[in-house]
């Protein structure tokens, strides 16, 4: 089982991130998909983590994920070194949205904010973290992530967004180039 755990706050679109990632992942109706929101005090900027499990089988286990694949920080004022490790499987990797470049390997950044107001003219960062994921995991591709934007946004987000997971997805494989 793939698990992702998300981080962000209220209005930054980790939940919605979290449903993307799973409606694209069931597309081949080979797979299974399970996300869900855990939320504080329910009101914009708050924070909040969201969840996503993907798998091959029926996914039964409906809990919390206590250690992920991939941890996920839309928003890197959330974001504890300690905290994030301690959320992550030996060999998983976390995904942050920041300026800061990281010598930790499992430490893959982006700058999520910057690419997005490039292109959706506002720092929303959720389809951003969905193609850099796409770009680090072989379990997940861009077309899929298309598609369900395609399928669950506004027609009026549609295009930026999917820009967007494109522009990102270049992005992180550029980065990779470099390293």
């Amino acid at each position: 089982m793939l698990e992702i755990l998300w981080h962000g706050r209220g209005g930054q679109g980790a939940f919605t991130a979290a449903r993307l990632l799973g409606a694209a992942y069931i597309q081949d109706a080979a797979g299974f998909a399970l996300a869900f929101p855990s939320f504080g005090p329910e009101r914009r900027g708050a924070p909040i983590r969201a969840f996503t499990k993907l798998d091959k089988q029926p996914i039964t286990n409906r809990s919390e994920i206590e250690q992920a694949d991939f941890v996920i920080y839309l928003d890197d004022t959330l974001f504890s070194e300690e905290e994030a490790f301690a959320e992550l499987k030996p060999d998983g990797k976390i995904l942050l949205n920041t300026k800061k470049q990281w010598q930790d390997q499992r430490i893959i950044s982006i700058d999520g904010d910057t690419l997005s107001t490039e292109i959706l003219g506002r720092p929303i960062t959720n389809t951003v973290m969905l193609g850099a994921l796409a770009a680090l995991a072989p379990e997940i591709a861009i077309d899929q992530l298309i598609t369900a934007i395609q399928g669950y946004m506004a027609p009026k987000l549609q295009e930026k967004n999917i820009a967007l997971v494109k522009a990102a997805a270049d992005a992180i494989h550029k980065e990779a180039q470099t390293r």
